[in-house]
């Protein structure tokens, strides 16, 4: 693509796997040094095979991220962009709400939502000092149109979209910029289980395999009718890092076949 992003810094939070994997891979064919954040063991050799540094870190530890922020820094020099790309789901079908056992929300939201504030706790004030830098976070299109599949997942989402703005008003007079970033129907492990929740709950007659619930679903929400994939959130999150972005803050922006459309 070359958007001018050679040799920046780039941490990729949740970059072992899944979504975070694509980003951080396509940072790295921009010639971007690649730091891989994970919970996952397998945080350095993914970040080994793009060339780059991982650390093992938990988003609601404090005190790991603290000292994961210093480590990196100390590495990098410097970070330039930070993508938080964690996300969990309750793993229940959540239709109605009061269906699920009011326990299962505060795993979703430790990590989903404060996990993402914890981390740019300690990543704000330095990039503020430099004045330069952008944070992006990834929500989803459940975090605005009230998904009732996962309500704990949704409103995590939601709250997401809601701190990125609090926090590209805090950090533009910095000239640090700070977006939201909503994948539509992504074929991975969490949509996937998405489907088992709902299957779970299905009589034998009426319950699909996963292909059929998909495509069925995609037939009747998703305008362009095909599957969003990791490289096409890859190639919107490396764009609005760069300077072509410029002027792009306190977005929430929408990579989903005209799934959700606001008028």
């Amino acid at each position: 693509m070359n958007l001018g992003l050679k040799d920046s810094a780039v941490v990729v939070v949740g970059g072992a796997r899944g979504l975070g994997r694509a980003i951080a891979s396509t940072f790295a064919e921009e010639g971007c040094r690649v730091g891989i954040w994970d919970v996952s063991p397998g945080a350095q050799a993914a970040a080994t095979e793009l060339g780059g540094t991982g650390w093992r870190v938990d988003v609601t530890d404090d005190s790991a991220i603290r000292a994961a922020t210093a480590e990196t820094w100390a590495k990098f020099g410097a970070v330039d962009h930070v993508v938080f790309a964690v996300g969990i789901g309750s793993g229940k079908f959540g239709f109605p709400f009061w269906e699920i056992d009011p326990s299962v929300w505060a795993r979703v939201l430790q990590v989903n939502l404060i996990g993402a504030a914890i981390v740019a706790h300690h990543f704000a004030p330095r990039l503020a000092e430099r004045k330069k830098g952008t944070m992006l976070f990834l929500s989803s299109v459940a975090g605005q149109i009230g998904s009732q599949t996962d309500p704990p997942y949704s409103a995590s989402k939601a709250g997401l979209i809601n701190f990125s703005q609090c926090a590209a008003k805090d950090l533009a007079p910095f000239g640090v910029r700070v977006n939201c970033l909503c994948p539509g129907m992504i074929k991975t492990p969490l949509n996937r289980s998405v489907w088992r929740s709902w299957a779970d709950r299905q009589p034998p007659e009426t319950r699909t395999d996963y292909e059929t619930w998909a495509a069925d679903k995609i037939a009747k929400i998703v305008p362009l009718n095909r599957w969003q994939t990791p490289e096409d959130i890859a190639a919107m999150a490396v764009f609005l890092a760069s300077d072509r972005a410029a002027n792009v803050t306190g977005q929430t922006v929408n990579v989903d076949g005209g799934y959700v459309m606001h008028w």
